[in-house]
């Protein structure tokens, strides 16, 4: 589950996830991206912002190590959006995140999942979903983020 989830994203996380998973628009993604420790804004700052561009804007950094790029997740990626009409909750999962070989430089210190409405879209245009805290310290070994089994969010 998520450290926190963006206010941008709060009742809307579940239908974005599903806009991928149904490909609607063409194009639509989530994106795994990993934050640089050094800078990094308090969870209450960085919770406010509404795009990826304003996360990135102010002094939080995206990691820069060797090795490391943005994960891009399609339809094929994610399971179906399934209600648990037992426990009146729904649970999105997003399978493991392997970065290979990544090498020294940036310290990491969260996992960002953020949506993204089409191919081509700007960091302006990518929403924030979720944050998971995720301390590593790269040194030239691959670097694989675990998601919980129950899903990266659960709507209540």
């Amino acid at each position: 589950m998520p450290d926190f989830q963006f206010n941008v994203a709060k009742g809307r996380t579940t239908e974005l996830y599903n806009r991928v998973k149904i490909g609607d628009p063409a194009g639509s993604a989530l994106i795994v991206l990993a934050l640089a420790a050094a800078n990094v804004e308090t969870d209450a700052v960085l919770k406010d912002k509404d795009t990826l561009a304003d996360v990135l804007g102010g002094a939080t950094d995206e990691a820069t190590n060797t090795g490391y790029s943005r994960k891009v997740l399609v339809a094929a990626d994610l399971n179906p959006v399934v209600p648990d009409d037992v426990n009146d909750w729904v649970d999105l999962s997003i399978p493991g995140q392997t970065w290979a070989n990544v090498q020294p430089g940036s310290n990491w210190s969260k996992i960002l999942v953020c949506y993204r409405p089409a191919a081509a879209s700007p960091d302006s245009a990518i929403v924030p979903l979720t944050s998971h805290d995720f301390p590593i310290n790269p040194d030239g070994s691959n670097v694989v983020a675990q998601v919980d089994p129950s899903g990266f969010f659960r709507a209540v």
